[in-house]
């Protein structure tokens, strides 16, 4: 034992001298002019940091809402707000129109938090073990959504709803499972085998969505 304490106390020192030594980055503001990778993208340099960098003006207007889900998402990702890149951040807002829907959908990087400030939105989840988390949301109404699951928001009054969303990530990523199955060139023949859909429904949903195969 006597032996092992010098031992400990020489790699404590090193971890301290180690950590003292290391650079503190206060923010890491996104620099637009490369491409973005998977750890996100590149610090600006400072000298070109503005405070413009941590101010997003985007959400104050409502969205298009004239499409097929009656809905619309207008993010404040890293990718619109350069200020949130790296801070494990980022915010969204909703709209849903009379009848409007987000569908089921999943963010892989992310988990969220939604809050309602207009109207009535019926919102959802379901756990790995496939059990569903729902309830109808009124204004000032909060819900949570873990990271991964499937959830989806539906507008549940007779007035247009709007919410905002916040995320665990700067980049949280999306994707929606009907676009995922119909929205693309995957065969007919494999999504029947896989979801027991027959080859009309099938197809017709590929007609709506804009697949093809």
């Amino acid at each position: 034992m006597k032996m092992m304490l010098p031992f400990f106390f020489i790699l404590l020192s090193s971890i301290l001298i180690s950590r003292s030594n290391a650079s503190v980055v206060d923010f890491c503001v996104a620099d637009f002019s490369v491409p973005d990778g998977p750890t996100g993208y590149a610090c600006k340099k400072q000298a070109a940091v503005t405070v413009d960098d941590f101010v997003h003006v985007g959400l104050g207007a409502a969205g298009n809402t004239s499409n097929i889900i009656k809905a619309a998402v207008t993010p404040a990702f890293a990718a619109q707000f350069p200020g949130v890149n790296g801070l494990g951040i980022s915010i969204a807002r909703l709209d849903l129109a009379n009848g409007g829907v987000i569908p089921f959908h999943t963010h892989p990087g992310a988990s969220e938090v939604l809050v309602v400030i207009q109207g009535a939105i019926t919102a959802g989840f379901v756990s790995s073990a496939n059990k569903v988390y729902r309830k109808t949301l009124n204004k000032g109404d909060i819900m949570t959504f873990p990271q991964g699951l499937l959830h989806f928001q539906v507008n549940a009054g007779g007035i247009p709803a709007i919410a905002y969303v916040s995320f665990s990530s700067s980049s949280p990523g999306l994707q929606i499972l009907d676009f995922a199955l119909f929205a693309n060139d995957l065969p007919t023949e494999l999504v029947k085998a896989t979801t027991f859909l027959d080859d009309y429904q099938i197809k017709k949903l590929k007609g709506v969505l804009g697949g093809t195969g």
